[in-house]
């Protein structure tokens, strides 16, 4: 039902000036949370690869169709966002000051990326100038949505290792032109190991169509199974059961149940 409750709630304070929703977003409150360790290990076979196969990666832009298209980034913006939750795939999200590179290498050790859940986020400086966050107190990033569909993601902290991101406040920001937009605050929570109780999802998908083949997916793990039973890690698998629709949105939810192994 909180699930639920935050989806609608969210899609219709910007219905009226946007069609593409941050999927990030799409959390819970850290107590409903827990990843599992196999969630955070599904793709280590992508994390071991140090260059992209740009051949077959599908590289998108959030606006245009090169990076002189992009708008440059501020300090701390997220430059690039690498998707790992099927076949890797990148989004352009803008592009560095003084014709810096912004890195496009699949790993998380190269000093300027910020990893969270299936994704992967680059920035233009070393992620080692970023200062650490605290749980629950400060704000990890910020994700500010404009009339014009573009995102800007600003990174204030970084996580401690083995935690995760959720959605603390979400408000509109009246721009000097007149426009509105809205802006989403994210903070950290450690991991929890919550039981999973009788006929309660266990894992929950957000699923949006950007292109034909491709999916942007934005998972969110709930609890752990009891013993001897798994969670659905992808939510075309067994033991996933689809939930509501949004049209507009081009969005799908999905629910995952605990199986036997």
């Amino acid at each position: 039902m909180y699930f639920e409750s935050v989806v609608v709630l969210v899609l219709f304070s910007i219905q009226c000036i946007c069609s593409r929703l941050p999927l990030e977003v799409f959390q819970h409150h850290p107590i409903e949370h827990y990843v599992h360790h196999h969630r955070l290990n599904h793709n280590a076979g992508f994390h071991r690869k140090k260059n992209i196969d740009f051949d077959n990666v599908k590289i998108l832009y959030q606006i245009g169709t090169s990076d002189a298209d992009l708008p440059e980034c501020a300090p701390r913006a997220i430059c690039n966002k690498l998707d790992l939750y099927d076949a890797p795939w990148i989004e352009k999200q803008c592009r560095c000051a003084g014709g810096r590179m912004c890195p496009l290498e699949l790993q998380t050790d190269d000093g300027f990326t910020l990893a969270d859940k299936t994704r992967q986020y680059k920035l233009c400086e070393p992620v080692k100038k970023i200062p650490k966050c605290r749980f629950f107190r400060d704000t990890t990033w910020t994700i500010t949505l404009f009339a014009n569909n573009v995102t800007e993601q600003i990174v204030q902290c970084h996580c401690p290792k083995n935690s995760m991101t959720y959605l603390t406040k979400r408000q509109a920001v009246h721009l000097p032109n007149g426009q509105v937009a809205f802006q989403y605050y994210f903070s950290c929570s450690p991991q929890a190991r919550l039981r999973c109780q009788r006929k309660e999802p266990c894992r929950l998908f957000t699923v949006r169509k950007r292109q034909e083949f491709l999916d942007e997916v934005n998972v969110n793990s709930l609890c752990q199974c009891p013993h001897a039973h798994r969670c659905p890690h992808h939510h075309m698998d067994y033991g996933v059961i689809a939930g509501k629709s949004y049209t507009e949105e081009a969005i799908k939810t999905y629910s995952g149940y605990c199986l036997p192994s």
